[in-house]
């Protein structure tokens, strides 16, 4: 005689959130991106519930990254270098790097448990959705809403970051999980980056919403982290569906910033006719070199800082003098450009990248991070030099 097999229990933990709208249950679970008790709990409700649809916070790239532990081979520099989103990938291996050194610690690969609820769902053939917002949309848009001196205060931390040898364990995960101290967290980063919490965390909270209640199904496991849980579940309950093409764009640059870029340029070239006409040819011949020098010999010292190619050293001493007279292009896409060209990385430097972030000598040695570091230098170079020789020509006006 056979017994009947008990159906197994819905598991029980506070990071499940069980959500009734209209007639759709929504089991929302929110999860720390590096730890292995949420990728078990994933895999365990998802294999329980049995739901008609598995909601990933993943957008199609991030899903590819992480998925693909070949994803250097997607990497297109020379297309990078053309868009000028240089400074949007630095960001994001910055953090990628910080993600992946927590997971090294605690044995599991940053976004497993994203990756655990799609491979889970897919062998149960269960639909999976990728319900983030493309994640350059993200980095561009967080970029643009936040004013230069927080993006400063942003860099600074990000860099103190990546070489924080500090310890982090499972139970700390949990506890930050369980209690209040993710929402003052996250109050705090309101208080000191409040564009970049609207643009990382309220935004994307609304859209992963929105995408969640487009997913068919009576019944969906949405798998997010859990910062976003309380904003998911207060934006279920509300129509914002007419936002998505709003917070879906990169927002074009204020055509104040436009006219103010000229401003310089303009500056400068009008003070150099000037000086012509008003002190002769040999005056302002001699003020156009002194602006050629100002920028160039920064410029070239900040790329051979970076231990560039001769070439991209040169490159940069006869770029800076133009570049710094036209917005269009700066001094630092120029010799990552030379530098990507003349020392292309290597197949084994772009799978180290993120282990090489997290010392000091490893920027020098990967030729990918050196291509960054032939990006930043020169350009602070360059921008120093814009500002002494422009003070210069000014000033001789008088």
């Amino acid at each position: 005689m056979q017994t009947a097999t008990a159906a197994p229990h819905p598991p029980e933990s506070p990071d499940i959130h069980r959500i009734q709208l209209e007639n759709r249950e929504i089991i929302l679970l929110g999860t720390a991106h590096v730890s292995r008790e949420s990728v078990q709990l994933v895999r365990q409700v998802i294999a329980v519930e049995l739901p008609d649809g598995v909601c990933v916070e993943l957008d199609q790239k991030r899903y590819d990254s992480l998925a693909n532990r070949k994803s250097w081979e997607l990497l297109d520099l020379r297309e990078i270098l053309r868009r000028r989103q240089l400074a949007t990938l630095l960001i994001n291996l910055l953090l990628a790097s910080y993600q992946k050194r927590l997971g090294d610690k605690l044995g599991v690969r940053p976004g497993s448990e994203l990756i655990a609820a799609a491979e889970t769902a897919e062998k149960l053939a269960i639909p999976v959705a990728l319900c983030d917002r493309d994640v350059r949309v993200t980095m561009r848009r967080a970029w643009r809403a936040t004013p230069w001196h927080r993006k400063v205060m942003l860099l600074g931390a990000l860099l103190a970051g990546m070489f924080d040898r500090s310890e982090i364990s499972e139970e700390s995960l949990r506890e930050l999980r369980d209690s209040d101290l993710l929402s003052e967290l996250l109050d705090q980063l309101g208080r000191d980056l409040p564009e970049l919490k609207v643009v990382l965390i309220d935004e994307r909270d609304t859209f992963l919403a929105e995408k969640i209640k487009q997913t068919p199904g009576d019944k969906l496991v949405a798998v997010v982290g859990a910062g976003h849980v309380a904003g998911i579940k207060k934006a279920l309950g509300q129509e914002q569906r007419h936002r998505l093409p709003e917070i879906s764009t990169i927002p074009p640059v204020s055509p104040a910033w436009k006219i103010l870029a000229w401003v310089v340029p303009v500056l400068i070239l009008g003070s150099l006719g000037y000086i012509a006409i008003s002190k002769g040819m040999t005056v302002a011949g001699q003020n156009l070199l002194y602006w050629i020098l100002a920028n160039g010999i920064p410029a070239s010292l900040g790329a051979a800082l970076a231990l560039a190619h001769p070439l991209t050293i040169v490159g940069a001493f006869v770029a800076a003098p133009m570049t710094s007279l036209t917005p269009v292009i700066g001094a630092g896409y120029v010799t990552a450009f030379l530098q990507a060209m003349l020392r292309p990385p290597l197949v084994t430097e772009f799978e180290r990248v993120l282990e090489d972030m997290n010392t000091l000598g490893g920027w020098w040695r990967n030729r990918l991070l050196r291509i960054f570091l032939a990006f930043i230098l020169p350009s602070l170079g360059s921008m120093i030099g814009t500002w002494i020789g422009g003070y210069e020509i000014i000033s001789n006006i008088f």
